[in-house]
């Protein structure tokens, strides 16, 4: 019963929960529609569905606050779920469908995360791409939010989730690309050996 009126007090929560489970159970269902069944075509349909558990969220999220609804921390959870979805959801797909040929089916080895050099830096600047792209997805969302709001107070604790969403972008910034772009030039400095290193001059006459 606990369950039962939490879910009534915090509706768009719960369905961000739904969502979630519904990504997964759609990736899972996917997944093995193509190898265990060898059903590419349905593989695909699946995955298709997952770009509509987005459309419903976002809809559910504007229509709550349409139908008179405050604006509550669930509604900014909502906002940055889809930014995180539209920025890391394929990403997430292909990583798993990569992992589960090579790991079951005999697929090739998935592409290790590079450990070092430009390599590494080039990785850690697609995957703040993709931050940033999760970023403007979710600004996006609140700003539509709060055109709809109109209480100072909702306002606030939208703009408060956008800030949120501001600082994990700025510190996977400094903790992703820059930090590697600065650790590989420290690399570099080290592996430059003098010209004269190694060498033995003999200075007796």
């Amino acid at each position: 019963m606990e369950i039962i009126e939490w879910v009534r007090d915090h509706p768009v929560a719960a369905l961000v929960i739904a969502c979630e489970v519904a990504f997964w159970v759609f990736l899972a269902a996917a997944v093995v529609a193509r190898y265990v069944f060898r059903r590419r075509r349905l593989s695909t349909v699946l995955l298709l569905c997952e770009p509509l558990i987005e459309v419903v969220l976002l809809v559910a999220t504007v229509t709550d606050l349409l139908r008179g609804a405050e604006a509550t921390w669930t509604h900014g959870l909502a906002a940055l779920y889809l930014g995180f979805t539209v920025g890391f959801g394929r990403y997430t797909v292909h990583k798993v469908d990569g992992w589960v040929a090579w790991r079951f089916f005999d697929g090739p080895r998935p592409p290790r995360v590079p450990s070092g050099g430009r390599a590494k830096v080039v990785h850690e600047w697609r995957l703040w791409l993709r931050v940033l792209l999760a970023w403007v997805v979710a600004v996006a969302v609140l700003g539509v939010l709060l055109l709809i709001a109109d209480d100072p107070a909702q306002r606030e604790i939208l703009l408060g989730w956008a800030g949120r969403a501001t600082l994990v972008m700025g510190i996977w910034f400094v903790a992703g690309p820059v930090w590697q772009v600065f650790a590989d030039a420290a690399d570099g400095d080290d592996d430059e050996v003098p010209a004269d290193a190694g060498q033995v001059t003999d200075r007796t006459s």
